[in-house]
């Protein structure tokens, strides 16, 4: 590979000087277009081969030769009128998608057909055409074609003529059924090259294309143990270190031929007579972007008057390149807008034909599902979308009165590029209900308005920056308001005439915006005062007739608009609403709520828990926090105000944040699920007093539990601090319910309050929302730490282990029973059944985790069936205690799980297995012989599930289960 990378700029530069030794007229057409705007970035992928742009033009040219000579076609006739008018339509092309080999549903249109009138595009005369390239006009459309690709002469008639040999070797054969490189390769010879060095660029740019299209970039994807990929790849590479010997008894020619020709021959429908070597996508598409750019004069990028010619020569290649007339339009769509760029923006013609091109490229996305097609569209329309939008997204900076009309032209790309995204590929827009068309049109154009105008008050306020070191800085607002007025009032009547064929409120959107942008100016300084000064009134003088002045603007503007109008003026707030006094209170307000924040950081650091702490068996800093919530709500309502119900909304949301933060520092550090429910062990087959076994061990628990991460107290004292923070989250719930109802109150006492507004209706959803989640993980957390931590002994340690006769469930039902009565006395009423709900929920899913995940050391028999289920009523009956516990309809869903996992229990070992086998054939398929693939463990166990059953018979202790599980996994018989 070494030679590969240090040729590639050789080869870069041989292919360069092909175009370089072209015609008089297409070297002078490359030096004016290096003068040009350089062009966008290529939308295609990269490939991932260093092919430059001149191997590419080289390679697309060979194509486009093979493919009119090969199709069976006229001869390339001269540039007449006539001969635009004789052509016929194009063959169908195959796609790129998994219907590559199905009939193109459309074909190219006939050449009578004008481009340039379909695009709105004016035809210019011939004599026009030859003074801009600069040299003699060419003679047939293939010499125009050879002279816009820049290859030589000398190069075309080499083409020529291998061709002709190739013809001779390959009759009745079609230029899609050839593997080109290869056939050059063998055709090309050292004597057909002046320059030695040009001849191994030819190729090195060969080996390249085949890499490309047949390693890199296949149509049929290739699989890792190919043979001849991995040939091909050895062969290639080993070309890079030394050329290619083109002899026929060449043996690394022919090894060359054999490989590329295996893997150009695969084709997903096996109906085709095709070589797939340059239909891969991107290859396809960078080479046929080549071809595009013939259609385009190489001066001044204007479309070449023949360019019905030159597409109907281009429709030829669509058969070896895998393009459809959807591939082509998109292409053309991005030639024309790159164009239009390179113009330096000049040529409005090629922008107008380009938002033609791309009403044809919305028809196509909307009738393709294409996935090749879809990644190329989305990557060419972002592409063009970010052009766009850059210069839509501040077109203040970018136009003005007199380029205002190319401002229509890529307002309208921009809009048609984002229709695109949104309605026509978008697999997440056909999953919701379809938008209205305008909606997403309206949301782009009010998105390129608001941030051209906040760009544009950006440099207003720069403009102003300069005074403000002055002694008096506060006119500076005042001059600031007068730019802004003029600046709206230029937005009027130059930009939003264009902007209102796409959004009939543009001029609204506008002033809406710089209304906002000024507000956020004149907050900060009214935020700053601490009295009214002339200074501070001349402002807001100021600040009131431009507030006038915008309202205006927007009133006339949706004078025929119902709701739309309205929305955006009431998006525009009011300055002089904000009084200093109103300010002054939100700044008390801020500081109450910090200051409560505070206090919060410092009471929960010292917090015990304890449920002596009071008579209520809650934390002693709820309460106190509800009371400094209630002065504070009382003392607010004591300022002389008028708009109480607006800074209110301020005051109830850092008072709601605050609470939620009470909850979130309450339940903190308690442990969650992941931390707490041990992990599944790996499968294993029983090992414990089964005669089946020649050596008894002892019995092994299913893993050493300790303390649980986080905790550092004993499980006595922690069953007894999780209830008091249960019950303080219930404390605090309940409380904020009756300060809403004391909101309510302290507004009928305020008299300019209007009592049907929605404001009164108060609601500290934050902390709502809070409290009872809060409450439902301190309830799991509570099951989890018992049944995992503190019952972990007798449950996941001794139950069933090692003989299930022997250690059954009363030791469990032991200790549970006095942390009931634990609970019951330390919990409020309403929050009691939902923590004992949640150990209830626990103990069953711990006492499934022992039948069906308990490690080697349990092993049960059909016998022990019995037992099993006497012992899940006895421990049901502990939670219903003969009607004084939980309702028996709710014990009854709590234990469905393993009431529907307890037959299987008591199920014979053959059935099992029979069971298993029809399980795990229908979730995973068809099973190999050796085997059978191990089952997920599932969400939740189920007796129909295929990993549940294996876990019965795991732990079934008869030689039936032994022989199956080890020919069908194998599996140890310790952790």
């Amino acid at each position: 590979m070494a030679r590969f990378f240090r040729d590639s700029t050789s080869s870069s530069r041989s292919s360069s000087d092909l175009a370089a030794d072209a015609d008089a007229s297409a070297s002078a057409a490359t030096t004016a277009a290096s003068s040009r705007t350089p062009p966008l970035p290529s939308p295609f992928p990269d490939l991932g081969v260093p092919l430059s742009a001149a191997e590419l033009r080289a390679t697309a040219y060979e194509v486009l030769v093979a493919a009119s000579r090969a199709t069976g076609a006229k001869p390339l006739t001269y540039i007449t009128q006539s001969a635009a008018s004789a052509a016929s339509a194009a063959a169908p092309a195959p796609s790129l998608s998994s219907s590559i080999h199905r009939s193109l549903a459309s074909t190219a249109a006939a050449s009578s057909s004008k481009v340039k009138k379909a695009l709105g595009l004016r035809r210019s005369s011939a004599s026009s055409s030859s003074k801009r390239r600069g040299a003699r006009r060419p003679a047939t459309v293939a010499e125009l074609v050879r002279v816009q690709l820049g290859v030589t002469e000398q190069a075309d008639a080499r083409i020529r003529r291998a061709l002709l040999r190739i013809a001779a070797g390959q009759l009745g054969k079609h230029a899609e059924s050839l593997v080109l490189p290869l056939e050059f390769l063998q055709q090309f010879k050292a004597s057909d090259f002046l320059d030695p060095h040009e001849y191994e660029a030819w190729q090195l740019r060969y080996l390249k294309l085949l890499e490309a299209g047949l390693l890199f970039h296949p149509l049929v994807p290739l699989k890792k143990s190919d043979i001849s990929a991995l040939r091909l790849r050895q062969v290639i590479h080993g070309a890079y270190d030394k050329p290619v010997e083109t002899e026929k008894n060449s043996k690394l020619l022919v090894e060359l031929c054999s490989a590329a020709r295996a893997l150009a021959g695969r084709s997903l429908i096996e109906t085709f007579d095709e070589c797939h070597w340059a239909d891969g996508f991107p290859l396809n598409l960078h080479i046929y972007q080549m071809l595009i750019e013939a259609c385009f004069d190489s001066e001044d990028g204007a479309v070449v008057d023949e360019i019905d010619e030159v597409v109907e020569m281009l429709t030829k290649t669509w058969p070896i390149l895998g393009i459809n007339q959807m591939f082509h339009n998109l292409c053309f769509a991005w030639a024309l807008f790159n164009h239009f760029v390179m113009s330096g923006q000049a040529d409005i013609e090629l922008l107008s034909g380009a938002g033609i091109q791309l009403t044809e490229v919305v028809k196509d996305a909307k009738t393709t599902k294409d996935p090749d097609y879809c990644d190329v569209l989305i990557s060419t329309i972002n592409s063009i979308m970010g052009w766009t939008e850059k210069r839509l997204l501040a077109y203040h900076e970018t136009f003005s009165a007199s380029n205002i009309d190319s401002m229509q032209g890529i307002v309208s790309i921009g809009v048609s590029t984002a229709k695109i995204l949104a309605e026509d590929i978008s697999h997440e827009y056909h999953r919701k209900r379809k938008q209205e068309t305008d909606v997403v049109v309206h949301s782009k154009i009010e998105t390129y308005i608001r941030s051209s105008l906040r760009t544009a008050f950006a440099q207003k306020m720069e403009e102003a920056d300069s005074k403000r070191s002055s002694r008096h800085p506060v006119p500076v607002l005042s001059i600031l308001a007068k730019a802004i007025g003029d600046l709206a009032t230029k937005e009027k009547t130059v930009y939003s005439p264009v902007l209102k064929k796409w959004h009939p409120l543009a001029t609204s959107v506008a002033v809406a915006t710089l209304h906002s942008c000024f507000g956020n100016e004149i907050k900060q300084f009214i935020a700053g005062l601490t009295d009214l000064t002339p200074d501070a009134a001349q402002v807001l003088k100021a600040a009131d007739k431009l507030e006038k002045d915008l309202v205006n603007i927007a009133v006339e503007d949706s004078v025929n608009i119902d709701d739309d109008g309205k929305l955006l003026i009431r998006e525009m707030l009011p300055y002089e609403a904000e009084n200093v006094m109103a300010n002054l209170v939100k700044a008390w307000v801020k500081e109450r709520v910090d200051r409560l924040k505070g206090w919060i950081d410092k009471n929960l650091q010292h917090e015990t828990w304890n449920p002596k702490a009071n008579g209520e068996n809650f934390a002693p800093s709820s309460m106190k926090m509800m009371q400094i919530i209630d002065d504070t709500l009382q003392a607010f309502f004591q300022f002389p105000l008028t708009m109480h119900s607006t800074l209110h909304s301020d005051l109830a949301t850092g008072l709601d944040r605050n609470i939620q933060y009470y909850v979130s520092k309450s339940k903190a550090g308690c442990g969650t699920q992941s931390t707490l429910i041990p992990q599944l062990p790996h499968l294993t087959r029983c090992d414990v007093g089964s005669k089946l076994f020649m050596k008894k061990e002892k019995p092994q628990v299913l893993m050493k539990r300790g303390s649980q991460v986080g905790s550092t107290t004993n499980g006595a004292s922690v069953i007894p601090e999780l209830c008091v923070r249960i019950n303080t989250l219930y404390h605090v719930q309940t409380e904020l319910e009756s300060l809403e109802k004391k909101i309510k109150t302290y507004f009928r006492n305020v008299e300019s309050i209007d009592r049907s507004t929605d404001e009164l209706n108060i609601h500290f959803k934050l902390s709502q929302s809070a409290c009872q989640e809060g409450i439902r993980q301190l309830c799991e957390t509570f099951a989890y730490k018992v049944i995992y931590n503190d019952l972990s002994h007798v449950l996941l340690d001794s139950l069933y282990a090692g003989d299930t006769a022997s250690n059954r469930v009363e030791p469990l039902l032991r200790e549970l029973d006095p942390i009931l009565r634990m609970v019951s006395g330390i919990l409020h009423n309403g929050v009691r059944n939902r923590v004992i709900t949640s150990l209830m929920k626990g103990s069953f899913d711990g006492f499934l985790l022992v039948l069906l995940a308990g490690g080697p050391t349990r092993a049960f028999t059909l016998q022990d069936s019995q037992m099993i289920e006497n012992d899940f009523r006895a421990l049901r009956s502990l939670y219903i205690a003969n009607g004084r516990g939980l309702p028996e309809e709710l014990v009854d869903k709590a234990s469905s799980e393993v009431k529907n996992i307890l037959p299987l229990l008591r199920t014979d070992t053959g059935t099992l297995i029979e069971r298993f086998k029809q399980a795990i054939s229908e979730s995973c398929g068809s099973t190999a012989k050796s085997g059978f693939p191990m089952p997920p463990v599932p969400a939740h166990w189920s007796p129909s599930n295929p990993n549940t059953i294996l876990r019965v018979l795991c732990y079934r202790n008869d030689e039936a289960a032994t022989k199956f599980l080890k020919k069908a996994y194998n599996l140890p018989k310790k952790l």
